[in-house]
This record gives structure tokens, C-alpha cells and sequence, in this order.
């Protein structure tokens, strides 16, 4: 990717998927996230701060021609994969 390094957390190189398993509290998950009341000065920056981060990965890796696959911690096991399962069968045929 251009401008740096993204690590994903699962990749499929030859299909160009990348698969990002994101926690309900580190990135901010519009269903569960329960911001901190303590110490709120660090974590509302920090938090939104990998958000920004996420945004900015999604963005370049999609310039790049990566399909970004992003799945949350609370989502059933079993959906998640056929997601990621899809996305990996839809990339590959358009290569």
C-alpha cells in the first residue's frame, strides 16, 4: 500500500482480500462501543484515532485493489465466514 504498512488480520493474497476482525471497544462498534468514563481526555482521542486509521487502511488498500472485508467480534462465527467466503469467490472471479 502506498504511504505504509497495514497488517491485517487474514489475507488473501491471490483474491486481494483483506480481512479485519475489529473489537467492539478498540474501533468504536456502533452497536456495543460504551465509551470509557474514566480517563475520557486519553480514550476519546485514542479511540478515535483508530477509527481514523481504520478509514485511512480501508482507503488505500482499496485504491490498491484490495477488496476489505471488515468483521466485528460480536458477529456470529458462521456469518462472518460466509461473508469473507463470498467476498474471496466474488474478487477471485474478477481476476
Amino acid at each position: 500500500m502506498a504511504g505504509g504498512r497495514v497488517r491485517v488480520d487474514i489475507c488473501f493474497t491471490r483474491a486481494r482480500v483483506a480481512v479485519f476482525v475489529d473489537g467492539c471497544f478498540w474501533h468504536v462498534c456502533p452497536l456495543h462501543h460504551q465509551p470509557p468514563k474514566r480517563n475520557t481526555d486519553y480514550w476519546a482521542p485514542k479511540l478515535a484515532a483508530n477509527v481514523a486509521r481504520d478509514r485511512r487502511n480501508d482507503a488505500g488498500l482499496v485504491g490498491d485493489g484490495w477488496l476489505v472485508v471488515r468483521v466485528w467480534e460480536h458477529e456470529a462465527v458462521d456469518e462472518a465466514a460466509d461473508r469473507i467466503e463470498i467476498a474471496v469467490r466474488s474478487a477471485s472471479r474478477e481476476r
